[in-house]
């Protein structure tokens, strides 16, 4: 298939994670994260975010917020998130799921973005003990309309959370998109602006499977390995689930995809302003694209063999760009849209 737009989940493994699954085939090695590969990796992320945090990894980014979530929460808690949130949206249930029943309180915000003013408002809502009591917060990094927080707004919702006793989750689906974006320290983002726990994303980066669980506070990880292996996440062999990140950490492989991803989607951008049948819906600030266009120009898209969502986030068709979304393919796409809207 040639590139789509669809999902940065389309692309293939990056070179420097398939490199490192390569590597740690050879020969055998302990089982369940007792391996060389995943001691090397949870070492490494410690000093990506220059504090010595609790690492765990899952298979996929729904199980990752859902145990994550699951491990700050009791069943009559309730988590607090956009009303975009992919946790809230398109994860099954699974944070209710795995929490035993903590409900999601979903508030709306600008771009994709809690405010303060949006959190304290749900907090307040009521503290009665027939309502699900707020326990934490959720930010998605990048949002799900493809904007960013940036560190003093993250800050400024974590000591808002802080003051009422809620914790912070950040799921970073998009993680290494937004960090390429600001340009700062993953510190500065996460743990230094009161993120307690994050989900790093590393599929849409580039490896094959995989999400790290970065618990800035271990106290908060206490028998999370319990609830990985419960919820059929404790992969046996660990080393083909953390390697990847090996190669992708070395030599901020993560960080040079990233840009590259960002920069097709400021690329395309561009040109659907040149559009006039095109209205960007957000401001363009990681690797995903929204537009409003004709429904005659989308099906027009998809006559010709284009794939991308209109169901996610607030209305309109979503591109999204992946660490190998190359400028030819970013250039076929706005030339066929030229063509169908002229």
């Amino acid at each position: 298939m040639e590139q789509q737009f669809a999902s940065d989940n389309y692309a293939g493994i990056c070179p420097e994670a398939l490199a490192a699954l390569t590597a740690a085939n050879a020969g055998h090695a302990p089982a369940y994260g007792e391996d060389e590969w995943t001691r090397r990796v949870s070492d490494r992320l410690r000093a990506l975010f220059e504090t010595d945090c609790d690492v765990y990894f899952a298979f996929n980014g729904t199980a990752a917020n859902s145990l994550a979530l699951a491990s700050l929460c009791q069943s009559y808690h309730s988590v607090i998130c956009h009303e975009l949130a992919h946790v809230d949206t398109d994860e099954c249930g699974g944070p209710e799921f795995f929490s035993n029943g903590s409900k999601l309180l979903p508030a709306k915000g600008e771009g994709g973005k809690l405010t303060p003013a949006a959190v304290e408002e749900v907090i307040a809502r009521r503290s009665d003990i027939h309502y699900p009591k707020p326990r934490v917060v959720t930010l998605t990094q990048a949002t799900e309309v493809g904007t960013v927080y940036r560190p003093d707004g993250i800050a400024a919702i974590a000591e808002l959370a802080h003051a009422h006793g809620l914790r912070v989750h950040m799921d970073g689906a998009r993680f290494a998109n937004a960090v390429a974006s600001l340009g700062v320290s993953p510190a500065d983002v996460t743990w230094r602006a009161g993120v307690d726990v994050l989900c790093f994303g590393g599929t849409k980066m580039g490896l094959p499977v995989g999400e790290a669980v970065v618990f800035f506070d271990r106290g908060l990880a206490e028998d999370f390995a319990y609830r990985c292996k419960q919820a059929g996440q404790l992969a046996s062999k660990m080393r083909f689930l953390s390697a990847p990140w090996l190669g992708m950490l070395e030599g901020d492989a993560w960080l040079r995809h990233a840009r590259h991803a960002n920069a097709m989607a400021r690329r395309l951008a561009d040109g659907l302003a040149t559009i006039p049948a095109a209205q960007l819906r957000f401001p363009v600030e990681a690797n995903g694209v929204f537009a409003a266009l004709p429904d005659a120009a989308l099906d027009g898209l998809r006559s010709r063999g284009w794939r991308f969502y209109t169901f996610i986030g607030a209305g309109g068709a979503r591109f999204m760009c992946a660490w190998d979304t190359t400028p030819e393919r970013v250039d076929a796409l706005l030339a066929d849209l030229r063509e169908i809207t002229s």
